[in-house]
């Protein structure tokens, strides 16, 4: 076994192209090259994602080495993310990862996307990064997923709760576009909700049993409230919209909030992180750096570079699984949808 494990990242699981070199769990380069053609379309577009990759991954996996004192002669394994994600988008990068991997006869490992989402907060810039405990509670929350996750160990990892419908960020991405705002929609709520009222609006919580969540019906229902309101006044959404945002902000971080403290006090436990595309919102933030107060949970935020889709996270798991010899074969292929 190296003492020094050197491990290349990669991620394409949707719009975002990505390289990273770690040298052990300490991250050595970061480099993301987004896709902004998908704005003129209100979103992703998985066939422009996929072109888009084939045209960015050799000059992002070039920077990521460039920006290091290691060569990729220096490289011990290439870790890559096979799912879940598009399938297109996926297929570059994986295919990439392997005749890398290939021509420099060195293993490839392959990385559960939400999983490298998990031990993002395990990514090492310095000797003072801290990182939860074992066991810990993870809530990951993106455009695509909303679990509440029970990490036992690096590679143990269980979901013990998870929407039956739709995902918060689809929730955030699905008011924006009712209001009109711009693609991405989620950072733009999260904009004009911090000028807002959080209770100008109110809206039903959904009464899921267990840790399940759900967010179908306040889509409706945001979508019932905004047609009936415009229907009275054209003008309604100017005149109200940072209230509007703060106020659909805050019934979604209401429901996740809610089955979090439900699950901490389920299992007893208080180590508590937080990791997905929507852990950058800054309202979901601090409702839980608050229960750091309220509930004596000892709350793990990443910082924003590792909460939307990057390859430290996904270098993070490669490496962790390199120590455990867990290799992939040639003939891996991506899967669109992969469970932990």
């Amino acid at each position: 076994m190296n003492k020094v494990v050197n491990i290349l990242g990669i991620e394409s699981s949707c719009d975002e192209t990505a390289a990273s070199v770690f040298s052990n769990d300490h991250v050595l380069s970061n480099i993301i090259a987004p896709q902004a053609i998908h704005r003129y379309y209100g979103g992703v577009v998985p066939e422009l994602a996929s072109r888009a990759h084939q045209q960015k991954i050799i000059p992002v996996v070039d920077e990521a080495l460039r920006a290091t004192n290691i060569k990729k002669e220096d490289l011990h394994a290439v870790a890559f993310t096979r799912g879940p994600g598009l399938i297109g988008a996926l297929l570059v990068g994986v295919s990439f990862a392997k005749a890398f991997a290939m021509a420099l006869k060195i293993p490839v490992i392959e990385v559960n996307h939400m999983q490298g989402h998990v031990l993002a907060h395990f990514i090492r810039k310095n000797e003072t990064s801290s990182h939860p405990q074992f066991p810990f509670l993870c809530l990951t929350v993106s455009g695509g997923h909303t679990q509440i996750v029970l990490v036992k160990d690096y590679l143990q990892m269980e979901v013990i709760g998870q929407t039956i419908d739709d995902a918060a960020g689809e929730a955030f991405d699905k008011a924006a576009k009712i209001l009109g705002l711009p693609y991405p929609g989620g950072v733009m709520i999260d904009q004009h909700a911090k000028n807002g009222n959080p209770r100008a609006f109110t809206f039903p919580v959904p009464n899921i049993s267990g840790l399940g969540f759900s967010f179908s019906g306040l889509k409706t229902s945001f979508l019932y409230l905004i047609r009936d309101a415009i229907a009275k006044d054209s003008s309604f959404i100017k005149k109200n919209l940072d209230d509007i945002c703060a106020s659909i902000q805050h019934a979604i971080i209401e429901i996740l909030i809610r089955k979090m403290k439900k699950a901490s006090l389920e299992t007893g436990i208080k180590e508590i992180a937080l990791a997905g595309g929507v852990s950058a919102n800054s309202g979901l933030r601090s409702a839980f750096l608050k229960m750091k107060d309220e509930l004596a949970w000892n709350v793990f935020i990443p910082p924003f570079e590792y909460c939307t889709d990057n390859a430290a996270m996904i270098a993070i798991v490669g490496y962790y699984k390199f120590l455990k010899r867990e290799f992939a074969g040639q003939t891996i292929s991506p899967l669109a949808r992969m469970s932990f």
